[in-house]
């Protein structure tokens, strides 16, 4: 009989030392990196290196990582058309004694930082018309490549059963939730995953196929705050957002905000509120 591997020990790369995996992952890539430079999330690291380079590094438990391994920045140097980062070479390895993996990317630099420094927005970036140009060749490029991988948002592999789950517990007068038509996505389309004023797509590491809408989805909702953004990404994005599969993944999204444990200080909440009672009217017709 089989046992489920055990959750990694939850650690905070903001406040955990990282000095160890710092100089590992410089000893395997052969460079140094600019510690000024060093950004710390949750879960993850980056900073420039000495050649004028981005490296990436993430820690991810046993339990986030499915059969497909743990590739996405690599898989994804695959896929022409899309603007991205190049991918020049990897690293991972198992921590000592504990059921998680360590993986750094090293990739291009880009000249544009994020346009968020988290997922959502709180005021209107200003984009250019050339950067929702790039955004739509990019991602209809995206969607008419092929791949074995799964999508995982948030670490999680997306599947019909766990859209039909999440959209039944918050939105329980939709009874049709089946999806149609999957394509390749990116699956953290946030706008911390966007780089611009010169667009460009960055953290790779859970794309893979889902339901068509997916990404419109996610930099919809995460621009409700500011309307006149979201109006903009549903205007160039309508063709998946109209789409039945796009309104289904725009309540999937919208679930996370005002389902139970939604936050009233939450600026997305009203907003939210407001497009969900208009998707769910219309999926009902």
């Amino acid at each position: 009989m089989a046992f489920p591997l055990p959750f990694a020990t939850r650690v905070d790369l903001r406040r955990q030392p990282a000095d160890d995996v710092l100089a590992r992952v410089e000893e395997a890539l052969h460079t140094r990196l600019d510690r000024e430079t060093l950004v710390r999330k949750r879960r993850s690291l980056g900073g420039r290196t000495e050649r004028g380079t981005w490296v990436r590094i993430e820690r991810r438990g046993f339990e986030r990582i499915g059969p497909q391994g743990w590739n996405g920045t690599e898989a994804a140097a695959v896929l022409q058309g899309v603007a991205m980062p190049e991918w020049y070479q990897g690293v991972a390895w198992r921590e000592p004694g504990q059921p998680v993996m360590w993986r750094a990317d090293e990739l291009e630099l880009l000249a544009s930082p994020s346009v968020a420094k988290g997922a959502l927005v709180l005021d209107d970036p200003g984009l250019p018309d050339a950067w929702w140009s790039a955004l739509n060749s990019s991602l209809d490029a995206l969607a008419g490549q092929q791949t074995p991988r799964i999508a995982t948002p948030d670490t999680v592999t997306i599947t019909q059963e766990q859209v039909t789950q999440t959209l039944g517990e918050v939105f329980p007068g939709i009874t049709d939730t089946r999806i149609e038509r999957w394509v390749p996505a990116h699956a953290d389309l946030t706008w911390a995953n966007v780089m611009g004023p010169e667009f460009s797509i960055i953290d790779w590491e859970d794309w893979g196929m889902a339901p068509r809408g997916l990404d419109a989805a996610t930099l919809w909702g995460n621009a409700l705050a500011v309307p006149a953004l979201a109006d903009r990404v549903r205007h160039e994005r309508r063709a998946d957002l109209d789409s039945r599969d796009g309104k289904l993944m725009s309540l999937f999204f919208l679930s996370k905000i005002v389902g139970p444990h939604a936050y009233e200080e939450d600026p997305l909440l009203a907003p939210a509120r407001k497009d969900a009672e208009r998707l769910v009217a219309d999926l009902q017709v």
